[in-house]
């Protein structure tokens, strides 16, 4: 890289705008107007040569000058959103809604919102928050963030830092705000050095010369704007950890045991009851609602029993639980325990449990025997008497009819329906029945016509089934923290500002400038009220000038 070397003998990195020692400025940036008269300073990082402007040589040099664009910040900031926005036309796919015709993926987004829905699907935008690329988006944008912050911190901070009060004429000349006096007495400097003091500026003085300075530290608040908004990225990057947070999904039927999904196994989960609390057809506040949409739930809650696994001793060893603890669940009252959440989310009603048929002769009307059929647990072959066996080809726990056949909407035992192979002792083949509960309509369906033996559902066990959503989220700590840090950010660069005035030593009289990130108004104002009552010229705002 190659060096400046100032008139006042200091040597300067390639790109330097304004002397580090003097404030003289450097080469290009001596250009004189079209009314011949030099235009003023630019006084953005005090001038100092940033690394993306002075490295260009490497792929290192090229990616961190890529990233500390601006521009780039912004572009990908622009993708993040619009595809932040496309993501919400439809629900994701964690929300799509429990009691939805089909919570397949597949068939939900295509079945309710038509091809756009397809499209949607297709394009992966219902598990967009925590796709690949969007993670790899998030990422870029704290990455920009942080070449953009260094850039600009590092030199701006080395520059503040060893500002000197003695600058060079020229660079007071070309402030925005300046003025010449040929002759002021030193009565009249200590004077203003005062008055500077009583506006609560921080003086310095070097060889007779003066540099008055407060807020420098707004001049930090984009920067830890920066810090905040890079906390913020940083936890949603780690919402991709199951240990950092946990939004998982149960249902669990009345009197059933099931392991709490994303507790590793730890912790299981006993529904004792179902209580679904429903508001009073007569109550004149939801009689038109009522009649409108049947039945309004007033209150669904749960209530649970807790139980923890114990440390397994031998590797292999049976598991054992112990109850932790009982509570009820309810709609805006959930519980926790040992960090998770469970919310009170949805419930099933009327869901079949067991399915009880009977295998009967067709010609004599005799029946052959019955047997049951666990739904959370089918067997493939039941055993009857005599010899007769029943195998269950097909199974749809929620049947519908698709363009493809007999399918099932979801794993949910709404509207179970079975295929059965009956062999019987002495024959070799077996006679094929559907047999199902089609919409509360038992429903018998002989393929061929020619069977000997009938299959029918002669009893069924139903129960209700709550849903609950588990959640563990350590990173919401880190949002509030993020936020803060980019509210105090954000005071910090908008209530304040970082005002310097410089008073520098020519023969008998002084040179006056003053310059600030913004309000410049106030600034001229503090000047005034220091040169009052003084021979010294009040400062011209150049920029005003024709």
């Amino acid at each position: 890289m190659k060096h400046i070397k100032c008139e006042c003998g200091h040597v300067n990195p390639e790109g330097t705008v304004l002397c580090e020692a003097c404030g003289k400025p450097i080469e290009g940036n001596q250009h004189i107007d079209g009314n011949d008269r030099k235009k003023l300073l630019n006084m953005r990082y005090e001038g100092s040569a940033r690394r993306s402007q002075t490295y260009n040589k490497s792929i290192i040099d090229k990616i961190w000058s890529f990233f500390s664009s601006v521009k780039v910040g912004v572009w990908l900031i622009v993708i993040a959103l619009v595809a932040s926005a496309i993501g919400t036309i439809y629900p994701q796919k964690m929300y799509i809604p429990a009691d939805a015709i089909s919570r397949d993926p597949s068939i939900f987004y295509e079945e309710t919102y038509g091809l756009t829905g397809k499209i949607f699907y297709q394009l992966g935008f219902h598990v967009l928050y925590s796709s690949w690329w969007y993670m790899l988006l998030i990422a870029l944008i704290g990455v920009s963030l942080v070449i953009c912050s260094l850039d600009r911190f590092v030199p701006l901070y080395k520059a503040l830092k060893r500002q000197k009060a003695k600058r060079h004429p020229s660079f007071l000349e070309r402030q925005r705000l300046f003025s010449q006096t040929d002759h002021v007495t030193d009565g009249e400097k200590e004077q203003v050095i005062q008055a500077l003091k009583k506006q609560k500026y921080k003086v310095r003085h070097e060889e007779g010369h003066i540099l008055a300075e407060k807020g420098r530290f707004s001049r930090w608040g984009p920067y830890v704007n920066h810090i905040g908004l890079i906390i913020i990225l940083l936890a949603a990057l780690l919402r991709t950890s199951s240990f950092m947070y946990i939004d998982e999904y149960v249902w669990v039927r009345e009197g059933e045991q099931t392991v709490i999904d994303g507790t590793d196994s730890q912790f299981y989960i006993e529904n004792k009851e179902f209580i679904l609390e429903t508001y009073d057809e007569n109550d004149e506040r939801f009689a038109e609602a009522i009649k409108k949409q049947g039945a309004i739930p007033s209150n669904f809650q749960t209530n649970v029993i807790i139980y923890k696994a114990k440390e397994q001793e031998v590797p292999g060893q049976e598991l054992e639980l112990e109850v932790y603890d009982e509570a009820e669940i309810y709609m805006n009252h959930p519980y926790k325990f040992e960090g998770y959440t469970l919310y009170q989310a949805g419930y099933q009603l009327n869901e079949f449990t067991t399915m009880t048929f009977a295998v009967t002769d067709i010609n004599n009307n005799e029946q052959i025997d019955q047997f049951m059929i666990d739904l959370t647990n089918p067997q493939e072959t039941y055993e009857l008497n005599d010899g007769f066996r029943v195998m269950i080809s097909e199974y749809y726990p929620e049947y519908y009819m698709s363009d493809n056949g007999p399918d099932s909407r979801t794993d949910n035992t709404k509207n179970p329906a079975f295929v059965f192979a009956v062999s019987t002792p002495d024959s070799e083949g077996a006679e094929v029945s559907f047999v199902g509960d089609y919409m509360n309509t038992p429903t018998n369906f002989d393929a061929t016509g020619e069977n000997d033996y009938r299959v029918e559902l002669i009893d069924a066990e139903m129960h209700n089934v709550s849903g609950l959503t588990v959640r563990r989220d350590y990173t919401l700590p880190l949002f509030g923290l993020g936020a803060a840090i980019f509210m105090i950010g954000v005071m910090q660069g908008m209530y304040w500002q970082h005002r310097r005035i410089w008073v520098n030593v020519k023969g008998d009289g002084v040179l006056l400038a003053g310059h600030t990130n913004k309000n410049w108004f106030g600034l001229k104002k503090d000047i005034e009220k220091v040169i009052s009552d003084t021979s010294i010229n009040q400062v011209i705002d150049q920029q005003e000038l024709d």
